[in-house]
């Protein structure tokens, strides 16, 4: 049963959308699928998304905004730049070992629409460049710029190298391997040039 409001209509088509993508991917999962599996009429579907892309595009920003609001409470627990990195870590830790985890929809989104134009690759780069500023606003709070912008792009790359692992079936080994290497990153960073 879909719910009755224009705006609860929208976000129940966005969920549907976001189970289907996240487990087949982007291209697919037809249009029809989605209405199927929403329960909704074509016309329905259509007048809140005109075109796929811009469901896709809906979906990848309210997943990012999820994850946002998910880190702004995990990080008000911690006090220190390590232990707010430390928490986006025990996020990914918790993630990666979530029966219906099936890697990165904005990894896969970045995979799926190569073209650095296209709005759904601009909002995939906007949650993924997100993430980065966020880790660098952190570490910002306890060392320069310039090291804290340099350890937020590698503690990036060691996010999504660890994913990948846990795609893998290696969340274990990922997140143990994270943690280490994200302290080493964190200390290497406050150590004057």
């Amino acid at each position: 049963m879909t719910p009755s409001s224009p705006s609860g209509k929208r976000q129940h088509v966005v969920d549907a959308a976001y189970a289907l993508f996240k487990r087949d991917g982007f291209h697919a999962t037809g249009i029809d699928r989605i209405i199927a599996e929403a329960d909704i009429a074509k016309m329905t579907m259509y007048r809140h998304f005109p075109a796929k892309d811009d469901l896709i595009v809906a979906v990848l920003e309210h997943r990012a905004a999820r994850f946002e609001r998910q880190l702004d409470r995990l990080a008000a627990t911690a006090g220190t730049a390590a232990a707010k990195i430390a928490t986006i870590l025990d996020w990914h830790e918790r993630w990666f070992r979530d029966p219906d985890f099936h890697g990165c929809l904005f990894a896969h989104a970045l995979a799926e629409f190569g073209d650095t134009d296209h709005p759904v690759f601009k909002a995939a780069s906007r949650q993924k460049n997100g993430l980065r500023k966020r880790m660098r606003s952190i570490l910002e709070k306890e060392m320069p710029t310039e090291p804290a912008e340099g350890a937020a792009a590698a503690l990036l790359m060691l996010i999504e190298g660890a994913t990948l692992m846990a795609q893998m079936g290696e969340a274990t080994a990922a997140i143990d391997s994270a943690r280490k290497a994200a302290s080493a990153i964190i200390a290497s960073a406050r150590v004057p040039p």
